[in-house]
């Protein structure tokens, strides 16, 4: 009896370790393309919304529509005409005293997260000693350091990293640290942040170990049944 009951352990953990990654991914893809469709489908007159002339709505229709945006938005203001309406967007927006500040930065930083190749910053991962020596974080190299920095530092190649907290790396902190003093990763931008966000528990390596892990549960579950059945 007892060796049943482990083997229904077994079997309902393999369960578990199977469905609950793919049952937590599919929910969260779900609850993302709600919060879209609500949001977006708000502002779309009834009379062009599929909606009203359906029992049913249509999921990522939202999506659809705020996709098309961007692309026409991104059509137009390469344009003469929408350059135009940026710079004088811009120029208006420069004379206001705190929005200005605001505004600029936020151009400057989806500039360099989202701008392609043009900017290195953020492109490169490194490992740096901090908050001390001896201990060791995940930085991103954001570029080389202002000029009137680096001429304190004649001898040494001075380079910005910013280091994230975690779990939440939009906080953190802008660190002027030499060169030599950093040591480049061998691995992709998207997997560095993963490991941040995730608190070292997501890694690179990952599946392979979730795929391991999952074998070796099926093998001692099919192991159990075999022994359960050459006692019956």
């Amino acid at each position: 009896m007892a060796k049943k009951t482990k083997t229904i352990k077994s079997y309902f953990l393999t369960g578990i370790l199977v469905s609950a990654p793919l049952a937590i991914t599919v929910y969260l893809a779900i609850e993302f393309v709600r919060f879209i469709d609500e949001k977006v489908n708000a502002l779309i007159p009834k009379e062009y919304n599929p909606a009203t002339y359906l029992p049913f709505g249509i999921p990522g229709f939202g999506i659809l529509i705020l996709l098309i945006g961007l692309f026409l938005i991104g059509v137009i203001s390469s344009g003469f005409i929408g350059t135009a309406i940026l710079k004088g967007l811009n120029k208006a927006i420069s004379k206001m005293p705190v929005v200005s500040g605001l505004y600029n930065a936020l151009q400057k930083i989806l500039e360099t997260v989202v701008g392609g190749g043009q900017n290195k910053a953020f492109r490169e991962a490194v490992l740096v000693q901090y908050p001390r020596e001896g201990l060791w974080t995940i930085a991103f190299i954001t570029g080389d350091v202002y000029s009137g920095i680096q001429k304190h530092f004649k001898k040494e190649k001075m380079v910005s990293i910013y280091v994230p907290t975690t779990p939440n790396p939009t906080s953190g902190f802008l660190i002027f640290v030499n060169r030599k003093d950093i040591i480049p990763l061998k691995l992709r931008v998207d997997d560095a942040w993963k490991i941040i966000i995730s608190t070292g528990i997501v890694t690179p390596d990952s599946p392979q170990k979730q795929q391991e892990i999952m074998s070796k549960a099926l093998e001692k579950a099919k192991k159990e049944l075999d022994k359960t059945k050459k006692i019956a």
